[in-house]
């Protein structure tokens, strides 16, 4: 997992060289910090707009909102995971093996399919008490 941190560092720094390079190129004297408010403001508001959009199609379903919290859960457990493996890396804590992440990803997925088996069925038997008692009233 090191080694993939590396390489996604390595090709981050590139491209930052690459913008800051760019950027001179085209007259414009940018700072660090001058790129990081423009690239992290149009990173920011894109993924900001995808996720509206996403969340206005899924507030539609009947889970629509489950739906919502499962992928909020999901995004939070991915930064999660993946800073309990650099803070193993850094504290010399355990091994950071991009394995480990994944596990602990399946284990949320695991246990939100548990969660969903366990609403299902109580749906399910909701479902059929309610047209017994609907059938019981009409006979009578």
């Amino acid at each position: 997992m090191k080694e993939s941190i590396t390489f996604i560092v390595e090709i981050i720094n590139n491209l930052h060289d690459m913008f800051i390079v760019l950027a001179g190129d085209l007259g414009f004297t940018l700072t660090d910090k001058d790129l990081h408010f423009w690239i992290m403001g149009i990173i920011g508001m894109s993924v900001f707009f995808l996720v509206y959009v996403v969340s206005k199609i899924l507030s539609k379903f009947t889970f629509g909102i489950t739906a919502l919290a499962f992928f909020y859960t999901l995004t939070f457990m991915f930064v999660l995971v993946f800073a309990i493996e650099i803070q193993q890396s850094i504290t010399n804590r355990g091994q950071m093996e991009f394995i480990d992440a994944i596990i602990g990803l399946w284990g949320y997925i695991v246990f939100f399919l548990i969660y969903i088996g366990i609403a299902a069925f109580v749906l399910l038997v909701k479902h059929f008490y309610q047209k017994l008692h609907q059938n019981k009233k009409k006979t009578h």
